[in-house]
């Protein structure tokens, strides 16, 4: 299927060029450096939600609606890709293909050789080698809640074998622990989660991050369960709108795309925020491969996903520097000292 991979101009980078003129943006792809302005698009997708790096296999899922998104038109698909983003299958998993039930898949995530994948009110597993289905585990309301339809957006996974299940209207995180027969309880529910979207865990302390579809908020929520804002939008400071994906670099940079505002951020550890792009068609659950230093980033209404080098936009802060391997993420940043911190 490579007939659907374009290289070139990506939207990714044209938005970033105007953001900052006269600025390019390097695409760092496993086989080596490209040169600027070069992406890897992949075209003819439908309704894109989540793209996810498998490094371990090298290669990635891109997860397609294909149709309203809590339509139960079992017309979803998984696309897959090896690791210079060529199609090795348009349609690796497909419902009502094989026996596969797949409505609108959304977000991802693996556990070993497991592909777990969110589908409206079911999480299904899927073998990420053979696309074969493994098993399907009903996510149903806890009796503790109300009773309501569920939409579940998008799923993170730690290293003990848990699984952590958004569910956007319900104001509510699930756990699955993959150890103990998949077993599922409520791992927070709280109005102030005031419809998340992206999760992911924090590659630092393990703590489950959040973004807020309805308040553009980023939530921190401990292993037990205790909630923090980590940010918030203010009359004076509404710099989100309605946020969708997370994930994070190999340094814990965190990435949050904006679906409504059409933009990606950066939220370095100090909490300083950069644009990185902006002007994208519906950017939704923005992915990052921390081997190989790559941002991820499906676009909903284009149709279209697109694999991009990271780099820091100089500029954007009002810094004037020059760039070092750590803006690409060769090298680990250097750390400031306490005047520096104290000053920002």
């Amino acid at each position: 299927m490579k007939s659907r991979i374009t290289l070139g101009r990506s939207f990714f980078v044209r938005s970033f060029q105007a953001a900052l003129p006269g600025m390019g943006c390097t695409l760092v792809m496993a086989m080596g450096m490209l040169s600027p302005a070069i992406a890897m698009q992949i075209n003819g997708l439908e309704s894109p939600h989540s793209v996810l790096a498998d490094p371990a296999n090298n290669s990635y899922y891109i997860s397609n609606v294909n149709g309203e998104p809590d339509a139960r038109d079992n017309n979803g698909f998984i696309t897959k890709l090896n690791g210079q983003a060529e199609i090795v299958g348009f349609k690796f998993i497909s419902g009502g293909e094989q026996g596969t039930t797949l409505h609108a898949p959304k977000g991802m995530a693996f556990i070993d050789q497991v592909l777990y994948v969110a589908d409206v009110d079911t999480l299904r597993a899927f073998d990420k080698n053979s696309g074969k289905t493994m098993m399907t585990i009903a996510m149903t309301s806890s009796p503790l809640l109300p009773a309501r339809p569920l939409s579940l957006i998008d799923i993170a996974a730690n290293d003990q074998g848990l699984l952590f299940v958004s569910d956007m209207p319900g104001n509510t995180i699930y756990k699955v622990d993959t150890k103990q027969r998949h077993a599922v309880s409520v791992f927070i529910h709280d109005e102030r989660l005031a419809g998340p979207a992206g999760v992911a865990v924090h590659p630092k302390t393990g703590h489950i991050i959040v973004v807020s579809w309805e308040k553009g908020s980023i939530l921190d929520i401990s292993q037990d369960g205790v909630l923090t804002e980590l940010v918030s939008n203010s009359f004076f400071t509404s710099r989100f709108q309605n946020l969708s994906g997370i994930d994070f670099d190999r340094w814990g940079n965190m990435y949050v795309s904006d679906l409504t505002k059409g933009k990606v951020w950066r939220m370095q550890p100090n909490k300083k925020f950069q644009v990185i792009a902006e002007f994208l068609p519906a950017p939704a659950d923005v992915g990052i491969d921390r081997v190989n230093n790559l941002i991820l980033v499906p676009y909903q209404q284009a149709n279209v996903a697109e694999v991009n080098g990271l780099e820091t936009p100089v500029g954007a802060t009002g810094e004037n520097r020059k760039r070092t391997l750590a803006d690409y993420g060769f090298v680990a940043p250097p750390k400031q000292d306490k005047s520096e911190r104290t000053n920002k």
